[in-house]
């Protein structure tokens, strides 16, 4: 998940946001894509878990659509497409089982943040351009917001005693996507 644009390739808010636009839609649909698998495996909680997660990306994403004003920001956008094997947010699928509790979910769209954030993070500091490092350090701060809120709901779901490891603890066949 390292495929992620370069800061010389971002040489404008215009791209910026569209590349932050096109990450918080990607999230939206892998968000959704883990809700239905959840549904099909009748895991109620996690679906309804991964719903509302897509459902704060696409707000986020909703958001940053406003903020741009009319650049066009879901139109296709060549430096939004530079990854498109994977954008920094999107959680990872294999991560994702059958099994999985709602504190897996959570770990998971947690990591999905924290890549985001160090994506932002990386612009700031990575960019000569003031407009582009000011934007990059709003959506930093946007996606920290995002990571302590993970943390935060986290606490709900306490690791068990018992638990570690004991997903795929001795089964041959441990419940993990596979391609």
């Amino acid at each position: 998940m390292s495929d992620t644009p370069k800061a010389g390739a971002i040489d404008s808010p215009a791209t910026l946001y569209a590349i932050a636009y096109e990450i918080e839609t990607d999230a939206v649909e892998r968000y959704k894509l883990l809700a239905e698998q959840m549904e099909t495996h009748n895991n109620v909680e996690l679906t309804r878990i991964f719903l509302d997660l897509a459902r704060a990306e696409g707000l986020h994403a909703e958001e940053i659509r406003r903020m741009s004003g009319g650049l066009g920001v879901d139109a296709p956008h060549a430096a939004a497409a530079a990854w498109r094997s994977e954008s920094p947010e999107s959680a990872d699928l294999g991560m994702a089982h059958y099994l999985m509790t709602p504190r897996d979910a959570l770990l998971m769209a947690l990591a999905a943040e924290e890549r985001a954030l160090a994506f932002y993070t990386g612009l700031t500091s990575g960019t000569t351009d003031t407009s582009v490092k000011k934007l990059a350090e709003t959506f930093a701060e946007e996606e920290f917001e995002h990571v302590e809120l993970c943390r935060r709901l986290l606490r709900r779901y306490p690791l068990p005693a018992d638990a570690a490891g004991a997903a795929d603890a001795g089964d041959p066949d441990p419940p993990f996507a596979v391609d």
